[in-house]
């Protein structure tokens, strides 16, 4: 059975202000846009400013500055259980009992490690004695058993010990292997019961995409590279695209996956720029890097209708893009050495682009007339090596980004079924 129709419960959702509300957003967004059907299940929240698509179920009490629910958790900080809490977890039991039974998979946020809401927690655990259906997933970001701050709110006994209960019946998800470690001593569990799935980060929200400019990016795969570089040049023989291809495949040949991205075009109306072009291309797949080096003029929505973009979508390229690469036979300037240092990217130039001699000089890696496409692959590969910044920018990109999070980690978590 397809695992299509996904629950997250929190004790609250946006538009409260928290980092596991924020995770929550992240989360329902790529579900939807996977096909998957979300819900998330609340004491409080607002569904018009919950990622579009996701369905928003409030069962008030969930809520951890409920009435009820402060009153109890003030007692049960002092270390009695009121009289209180019994019908407070029953009422939880049949309220969602009514409605956990519909859903294929439940992710569980903080709710079975945190103290905020005891009822709330006994009421899960009723659920899951019952033989809930489906599968729950436990997502522990915080503990309150080894909280310094928290610790002392908690007791032995019930219904304090829920919180370190090992239940082999869940999934167990945290966000760091030190979270990992802390839990699986918590619960008394092997540390290998215990998932490390990373928050991630949104690349097009933080560094503002364009829409335009995303869906290039994602067209071009060019996260996946290990080095991306920006000729953000038009297809004329000035620009020394040979030999730019030749070093492109001597970087492949040292093992490295450069994407090399030239985004202006040909002029489709004269025929020797366009002849030059098809050189170009012949040469490519002479070489076997017709993945590893991509015109923007080829590589629109339609791959067979020339692709043109605007300046603001080559802002976007310079935003993603581990260095600028001109190796011209002649320029008149060379502005893009200065839109790259703006934008905070190494310059790879050649000596006849006079911006990068004259005013990038000793910023930037200046190539000689004479260098051969190996040495200037190589020098390109130190110059990357030395820059702490690109090493982690280029793990981000290749890992860390909510997308392949949910490709490497997400979506094996939900099992083999498909998506709605």
């Amino acid at each position: 059975m397809p695992h299509a129709k996904i629950a997250i419960l929190h004790y609250s959702a946006s538009p409260v202000v928290g980092g596991v509300e924020a995770v929550i957003d992240a989360h329902a967004q790529l579900l939807v846009q996977m096909g998957y059907a979300v819900t998330v299940v609340a004491g409080r929240g607002e569904r018009d400013v919950l990622p579009a698509g996701v369905e928003l179920l409030s069962i008030p009490a969930m809520d951890t500055q409920h009435p009820e629910v402060l009153a109890t958790s003030a007692e049960l900080e002092q270390g009695s259980v009121p009289p209180a809490f019994q019908p407070l977890k029953e009422r939880l039991v049949h309220q969602l009992a009514a409605v956990l039974p519909g859903f294929d998979t439940i992710i569980v946020h903080n709710i079975l490690t945190k103290h905020f809401n005891l009822p709330l927690t006994a009421a899960l655990f009723d659920l899951f004695d019952a033989g809930l259906p489906g599968k729950t997933v436990a997502w522990c970001h915080d503990f309150t058993w080894t909280s310094p701050n928290s610790r002392a709110k908690v007791r032995p006994g019930y219904p304090w010990d829920f919180l370190r209960t090992y239940r082999p019946d869940l999934t167990y998800v945290t966000v760091s292997e030190e979270r990992q470690r802390a839990l699986a001593q918590l619960l008394g569990c092997p540390r290998d019961q215990v998932r490390v799935i990373y928050n991630g980060v949104d690349p097009t929200a933080l560094l503002g995409l364009s829409a335009e400019g995303a869906a290039l990016i994602h067209r071009l795969r060019l996260f996946d590279a290990d080095l991306i570089m920006l000729m953000p040049v038009r297809v004329t023989t000035a620009k020394n695209v040979e030999f730019a291809l030749q070093v492109v495949a001597a970087l492949k040949h040292q093992g490295v996956r450069p994407l090399l991205v030239l985004t202006g075009p040909p002029d489709p109306h004269d025929e020797k720029s366009m002849g030059y072009y098809h050189t170009l291309q012949a040469q490519r797949a002479a070489l076997g890097v017709e993945q590893e080096m991509r015109f923007v003029f080829e590589s629109g929505p339609d791959p067979a209708a020339p692709h043109r973009i605007p300046a603001s979508v080559v802002g976007d390229l310079y935003r993603v893009a581990d260095l600028l690469f001109m190796p011209s036979h002649r320029e008149g300037f060379g502005m893009p050495v200065l839109e790259a240092g703006l934008a905070g990217i190494p310059v790879v130039a050649s000596r006849a682009v006079p911006a990068a001699v004259e005013l990038a000089h000793d910023a930037a890696l200046l190539l000689n007339a004479d260098d051969a496409p190996d040495r200037v692959a190589q020098q390109i590969r130190e110059l990357v090596a030395a820059d702490r910044g690109y090493r982690l920018r280029r793990r981000v990109r290749q890992r860390y980004t909510w997308d392949a999070i949910f490709e490497h980690d997400f979506k094996p978590l939900l099992g083999s079924g498909e998506a709605a």
